[in-house]
């Protein structure tokens, strides 16, 4: 496996990802959490920097691995992106039963939001590392 394909992937996508969620949720989202008292608390952004890195780096360890199932480019990038996004879009639907007054509306929008997020990962993780 090549290591420093993994870390290139792992730092760009994980920025891409930090960003695209900081947009989502920072921004477009943010006045649908304000109306919503489960969200009436602050959160460190360090935190979720933190929490990007390290799916950034395990998507990228998974992606370098099995590369050459992917077509080549950012075509077979988005598809892995979309096979990861579709994991956790399923595990949005978690929030919904362990959460008390968790909207289940949300865990649909969440659900979207990660499948793109990840798709958008896979495309600048296939224009990085292009099969052999």
């Amino acid at each position: 496996m090549n290591w420093n394909k993994a870390l290139i992937i792992g730092v760009a996508g994980g920025i891409v990802l930090w960003l695209y969620n900081f947009v989502m949720h920072g921004m477009v989202m943010a006045e649908t959490y304000m109306g919503n008292a489960v969200f009436r608390q602050d959160g460190n952004p360090a935190w979720f920097l933190a929490v990007e890195a390290g799916m950034a780096f395990g998507g990228a360890l998974l992606f370098v691995k099995t590369r050459a199932a992917w077509a080549d480019g950012p075509k077979g990038g988005i598809m892995f992106g979309s096979f990861m996004g579709l994991v956790a879009f399923f595990a949005m639907f978690t929030y919904p039963l362990v959460i008390s007054a968790f909207p289940y509306y949300l865990a649909w929008c969440w659900g979207g939001i990660a499948v793109i997020g990840w798709m958008l990962y896979g495309a600048v993780a296939g224009l990085i590392h292009k099969q052999a």
